[in-house]
């Protein structure tokens, strides 16, 4: 995609580094140099502020990844784009028509309403809860390390949904400030929102949640 496209070696890619590798992975396959931007706190998608703020005379191009179902604000990235005479090229999961999306869509709007001491998403018009991501606040990973350990051991799954930022991986180690991407991979856990959920299996999700109040107040 981005040889054909004409980006190789010499070239600059601004990519996230919150999500899985195969984007940053891609970048070097094509001989370019990833280049790490941070995140928005809410869609965690590319802030375009901080896109732009990445570009140098290098630049040939940004990879946009919509996240979790989140669509990446792409109008503003495409004008970012525009501006610094940059490729943009999306890359994340399609917006499927589909009965499961809806359902998702409707487990996600039961566990918004009804969880508390987590910060859940915010329910932008769009999301198609590919994951139904919260933050577990606090002092970080340890925090929602151990509210995961205890939701699972009551009975409910949930998992990490990035658990280290490609900018942390000594393949792709960059020295650079990334505070909300390191904010979200401390502090994101992901609960089920399957489409063949039932009414029980969410309030069996909420219910493990809302008992564990007291491991989100922060130590002092």
């Amino acid at each position: 995609m981005l040889r054909a496209a004409g980006v190789g070696t010499g070239d600059e890619v601004v990519v996230p580094a919150y999500g899985n590798t195969e984007v940053a992975e891609a970048v070097i396959l094509a001989g370019a140099l990833p280049v790490f931007a941070d995140i928005e706190p809410t869609s965690y998608c590319l802030d375009p502020d901080a896109v732009a703020a990445a570009v140098t005379p290098r630049t040939a191009a940004v990879i946009v990844v919509h996240r979790f179902g989140h669509q990446a604000d792409v109008r503003r990235l495409r004008d970012v784009g525009q501006r610094h005479g940059l490729l943009v090229l999306e890359h994340g999961e399609a917006q499927a028509a589909d009965d499961g999306v809806e359902r998702r869509r409707a487990h996600a709007a039961y566990l918004s309403g009804r969880l508390s001491g987590v910060v859940t998403p915010d329910g932008a018009d769009g999301h198609s809860y590919q994951q139904y991501v919260v933050r577990v606040p606090g002092n970080g990973r340890p925090d929602r390390d151990a509210f995961a350990h205890a939701v699972r051991a009551r009975g409910v799954n949930c998992w990490v949904p990035v658990k280290t930022p490609a900018h942390r991986l000594p393949r792709f180690r960059r020295d650079v400030c990334l505070p909300e991407t390191e904010r979200a991979a401390d502090e994101t856990l992901a609960l089920p929102v399957d489409a063949s959920m039932t009414r029980r299996d969410l309030q069996r999700v909420v219910s493990a949640c809302n008992a564990l109040g007291g491991l989100l107040q922060p130590a002092f």
